[in-house]
């Protein structure tokens, strides 16, 4: 019988092949009692599981193969830190001496609470974190009980071997990197969990979240990964089989076509040039963005340096960071976005209370106008990187005016410092504002006085427009960038700023979603930013795309009010003129 399930797509275009199962999970955890004089052996047996488990992936991270993406080696060092943290270290050796437990059951408690409150999280990427918690915590429970910790790969794996798991770590892939696998499909994970990124990475079919598939999958069973829809066919029938076989050759020579453009420049048929940047979270990011054809970072999310840790990064951690982007970018443009702090993204050490509301309490640059120590340390970090690149500077969640001066005000009292302490950094560095609040697009004609370039933030821009969470599973459908009145502000933001000569780019998922490529190419936008993978599809629309065509149409999708209308006409924008 053929079973059909749905997951969340990664890409790698679509694999059919044969499963091979991974059996990985944790055990039911056995909880005993222990007495008084036995708490001091099982704490050392704890702290002995999480020193080997430290060793075993130091070493793995010493062992990534030359050819690896660069997030392979950073996802390692994070799970390398996260074996540093006292939540996951310090925490269940006293709930060994205070519940009088095994070792195994003080871990699953703290490993339970720490679940909790990941799923709390608003924040997708930070939400997706948990699995990063699990995969460690896997680990050490494995080494408690004297497993192995080393992914099971059969030997002569046939080149079709499609691995089913309930979860893959990045440890996992380094086993797998070199392997005879076609693609992969897990139960869990979500679209910014590092299993899906390193699936983008490693240009694998790959699909997540599929929950059931490795109960339902047998070994050797033939299957069907389709990483483009999200969908995974088992045992499907031969109509179905032969129809994607069909679409697995129109796949492969499509993207034999789109690798031929990687290093073509991004110029539409009537010869307009246009910006492709790629957004990165970690400083190692930086060094696949010119590879991926990008010809800089237009996002790079510092608030990252911040998360996972128990103290404030200080300033010259900060400026290593910073000053690596530029190095590895090369001298290219790299927009660092001040940190996005607050609400659902508060560190450890930020020691504010949570709102009712937090996506409407202090967050963004209200957080850090209100701590201005802090905020000025990463200024003058920033500026210090400057020197050594083209760092640009860029405010997140600017509501008015008022909120960018002030903010303007404190880059140039870190500037001042700068200039007193003899320390060099780049006098014009550019300065730009995110506009990601209805209030900031209606207004933005009197920001661009101010700055020398905006970006559109279009994930919150829409969700603040509509008023609906996109985390949330019971309303995340309303969620439509062609809205109506989305467009209607996109399109004011882009106009303005363009009548006024300054650039504008759209940062948020839209940049890469090509089936929006042209909508916004006629609103006049010319430079884009966007996961690296997305890159060379959206390049493709931009090379296929006349502007005297494209500006009329967009046009009319602009002067309409009803959402089919606009669906319709999207259609045909996509269809070509002779649609």
């Amino acid at each position: 019988m053929s079973i059909v399930l749905h997951g969340v797509p990664i890409g790698g275009g679509i694999a059919i092949g044969r499963a091979h199962l991974l059996s990985q999970s944790m055990d039911d955890v056995v909880h005993y009692s222990i007495d008084d004089h036995e708490i001091a052996a099982e704490q050392q047996r704890f702290d002995q599981a999480v020193r080997a488990t430290r060793k075993q992936l130091e070493m793995l991270w010493g062992s990534i193969p030359e050819n690896a993406p660069a997030e392979l080696g950073a996802f390692l060092s994070l799970h390398i830190m996260l074996l540093s943290d006292v939540t996951l270290t310090r925490d269940p050796r006293e709930l060994i001496a205070s519940l009088r437990c095994n070792a195994e059951w003080a871990l699953k408690q703290q490993c339970d609470t720490l679940i909790e409150q990941f799923d709390a999280i608003e924040e997708d990427y930070l939400r997706e974190r948990k699995h990063d918690v699990l995969q460690v915590v896997e680990r050490v429970f494995k080494n408690l009980g004297g497993h192995t910790t080393e992914l099971q790969l059969s030997e002569g794996l046939d080149g079709d071997a499609i691995l089913v798991a309930h979860d893959l770590s990045p440890a996992d892939m380094v086993y797998f990197k070199d392997s005879n696998v076609a693609a992969f499909v897990t139960d869990v994970g979500g679209a910014t969990s590092h299993t899906a990124i390193l699936g983008r990475s490693l240009d694998l079919p790959s699909v997540i979240a599929l929950h059931h598939a490795r109960e339902l999958v047998r070994e050797d069973e033939l299957i069907i990964v389709d990483g483009q829809q999200g969908v995974l066919l088992i045992n499907p029938e031969p109509t179905v089989l032969a129809e994607y076989r069909r679409r697995q050759r129109a796949c492969v020579e499509a993207r034999r076509k789109l690798s031929s453009i990687r290093n073509t420049d991004a110029i539409t048929e009537d010869g307009t040039p246009i910006e492709l940047l790629a957004n990165i979270e970690l400083p190692q990011d930086a060094a696949n963005v010119l590879q991926a054809g990008a010809v800089g970072v237009g996002l790079f999310r510092s608030e990252f340096l911040f998360l996972g840790r128990d103290n404030l990064p200080s300033e010259d951690e900060q400026f290593e960071a910073y000053r690596m982007v530029a190095e590895l970018t090369g001298g290219a443009p790299v927009t660092v976005r001040t940190m996005d702090l607050g609400a659902d993204k508060s560190p450890r050490w930020l020691n504010h209370q949570l709102a009712e509301n937090p996506a409407l309490g202090l967050t963004g640059i209200r957080l850090c106008l209100a701590e201005p120590l802090m905020f000025r340390a990463q200024l003058r970090a920033l500026l210090r990187a400057s020197a050594f690149g083209k760092i640009r500077i860029l405010f997140p969640m600017i509501n008015s005016l008022g909120e960018l001066k002030q903010s303007l005000t404190q880059l140039e009292y870190a500037k001042a410092e700068l200039r007193a302490e003899g320390i060099a950094f780049a006098e014009a560095v550019e300065v730009g504002a995110m506009i990601e609040i209805p209030s900031a697009a209606l207004v933005v004609g009197s920001f661009i006085k101010h700055v020398d370039f905006l970006s559109i933030g279009t994930n919150d821009l829409i969700q603040y427009t509509l008023a609906i969470d996109r985390n949330d599973d019971t309303v995340s459908h309303l969620y439509d960038p062609i809205h109506p009145a989305v467009l209607k502000l996109i399109s004011y933001t882009i106009k303005t700023a363009s009548k006024a000569g300054v650039p504008v780019s759209v940062c948020g998922e839209m940049a890469g979603d090509a089936r929006l490529t042209r909508l916004l190419l006629g609103m006049g936008l010319r430079r884009f930013s966007m996961h690296p993978a997305n890159l060379l599809d959206v390049k493709q629309q931009v090379l296929s795309s006349h502007l005297d065509e494209v500006g009329p149409h967009v046009a009319r999708m602009l002067r309409s009010e009803d959402p089919d209308r606009i669906a319709d006409l999207l259609q045909q924008l996509n269809a070509g003129p002779d649609a």
